[in-house]
């Protein structure tokens, strides 16, 4: 019989405090989803809500043929100063090395609790890795059903010797191929935006700090009712994501006053061998707020447990962000101020999600 979680306090401590997580609750074998994750509404997810749309994937190979270059580095343009969510192909990530990196997921959320809850906050061997659940639990009124593991980089023999073993060598390798593939875009969009000098120290600034998760979505008995995880853009400059082939994914496109185009859903179906890109916070304050941070969120499913890998590339928490000076003299206005990417990150993580509102921190005043 699955014990009852009727009480939130003791559901709160086995998910979050005794590192149980959402997998520890359904190995339980619970047959309906505990209130402590019923979302409200206006935040579940309706697959028939959103629009399907597969878009057309960047093949990023051809950044590297002369006569392919510009055609497709106006594509990567185009869809940061709208979506800011694209995925791209023939990215030169091994399709084996992807595949290897969802199996060590698996692997990983598949070991009994006790193994996993050695990399909870308060006891990790480690301050650079986390293992957690939902986002935020202390702040949400509504718990997010994923549970994760979060690995910061600093260097090769850190990882290699305190990142789990079931999967720190294929994320090591994951961190380091996908990074090539930022920079590749990096490269493109600052010089859309006009930078032509210390472009490679702009980069640099940019991805100075660099995070693998792995997130786990168990089955949920009542998908309708939950979210995997809620609406939100990521804090960072560029994301890039691997999903497996199960989906989830929505994006929001931005309501276009000009076209009277309202908001709308968008889902990301999974394409084989593709990675996710998405345009983070960082990256829109960079420009002023052409191009765009992707709102975005996961659902869940009844059907199978599904994994997503997403490799963060920031600032340090010490650098300063804000509009590129000869952004903001051209638009004769600064839509962002600087701040400090540490005090940026610990607005951002310490509140629940609630869309872009994290960007309201850095929102300038005469903007």
């Amino acid at each position: 019989m699955a014990p009852s979680f009727d009480d939130e306090n003791s559901l709160f401590d086995f998910v979050v405090k005794h590192g149980n997580g959402v997998k520890g609750l359904v190995d339980s074998g619970i047959a309906k989803v505990p209130e402590r994750y019923v979302q409200p509404p206006q935040e579940r997810i309706n697959k028939l809500d959103a629009f399907s749309q597969v878009l057309t994937p960047i093949d990023l190979s051809k950044l590297d043929q002369p006569a392919e270059h510009d055609q497709v580095a106006e594509a990567i343009v185009r869809v940061a100063e709208t979506l800011g969510f694209f995925q791209v192909v023939n990215h030169s990530v091994p399709i084996e090395l992807l595949e290897g990196l969802k199996d060590a997921a698996h692997k990983f959320f598949a070991q009994p609790p006790e193994k996993k809850a050695v990399y909870l906050k308060a006891v990790s061997p480690s301050p650079l890795i986390k293992y957690g659940t939902s986002f935020v639990p202390e702040k949400e009124k509504a718990l997010e059903w994923k549970d994760y593991i979060s690995m910061t980089y600093t260097n090769d023999a850190e990882a290699l010797e305190h990142w789990p073993n079931q999967c720190k060598e294929v994320a090591l390798e994951y961190l380091k191929a996908s990074t090539k593939i930022v920079w590749k875009l990096l490269e493109v969009l600052l010089k859309n935006l006009g930078v032509t000098q210390d472009h490679d120290s702009i980069i640099e600034a940019l991805t100075g700090q660099n995070m693998v998760n792995m997130n786990f979505y168990p089955a949920c008995p009542n998908p309708e009712l939950t979210v995997g995880v809620g609406r939100h853009s990521d804090l960072g400059t560029i994301t890039v994501l691997l999903q497996d082939g199960i989906g989830g994914l929505y994006v929001k496109a931005e309501e276009n006053i000009d076209t009277a185009k309202k908001a709308e859903w968008i889902e990301i179906p999974p394409i084989p061998g593709a990675l996710v890109i998405n345009v983070g916070d960082t990256l829109q304050i960079l420009s002023n707020g052409r191009y765009k941070s992707a709102e975005h969120r996961v659902q869940t499913t009844s059907t199978q447990s599904r994994v997503s890998i997403p490799h963060f590339t920031t600032p340090k928490r010490t650098s300063k962000i804000g509009p590129l000076p000869h952004l903001v003299k051209i638009d004769q206005v600064a839509h962002y101020r600087e701040v400090t990417f540490g005090d940026y990150m610990d607005h951002f993580f310490g509140n629940a999600h609630e869309g872009k509102k994290s960007l309201d921190f850095a929102c300038s005043t005469s903007g």
